[in-house]
């Protein structure tokens, strides 16, 4: 019977420019041993007994050098199966609003950056779970739904899970 394990954060960083809004994309670095040079959104690992919105704002800052300042939990929970252990990963999606004014200092993980319109995102990136995200972020968080006003989390609260 396969595990089931919740490890793995993604984030949908976007940023507002002249009325638009630009998603970033991470193209993995050609040297990674899983899935080089893909286009992803932010996606890290949970480290061991971190709180999932902590291990998504360190995956933020360490992938690209932003710190958020606006951030959502997104009610979507990425999953897929992983054979080769037989594990069932669910994956929590979170979306970070970024200033405008700077680009990303991508680590070492990464080997290029592009910022999006929706369409774009939509067609590089090759994983259905980070599309779906993305789609949730475009349609609800940016418009400023209800949804959306729900599922900020609040500033006070990240200060807190980011000491």
């Amino acid at each position: 019977m396969p595990k089931t394990v919740s490890q793995i954060v993604e984030v949908c960083v976007f940023r507002r420019v002249d009325g638009e809004s630009r998603f970033l994309l991470l193209k993995r670095s050609k040297d990674e041993k899983v899935y080089p040079g893909i286009w992803q959104i932010v996606t890290g690992i949970i480290e061991e007994n971190e709180h999932s919105v902590t291990a998504a704002l360190r995956e933020v800052r360490e992938e690209t050098g932003f710190s958020p300042h606006r951030f959502w939990r997104l009610p979507f929970v990425n999953s897929f199966y992983e054979p080769v252990r037989d594990v069932i990963h669910l994956c929590p999606h979170f979306a970070a609003e970024v200033s405008s004014s700077t680009d990303p200092v991508l680590s070492s993980e990464h080997q290029e950056y592009q910022w999006c319109s929706y369409e774009q995102s939509q067609t590089l990136l090759p994983w259905s779970g980070q599309r779906t995200g993305v789609s949730i972020v475009h349609h609800h968080i940016i418009p400023g739904t209800e949804e959306s006003r729900l599922l900020e989390i609040p500033p006070a609260y990240l200060e807190r899970k980011e000491r």
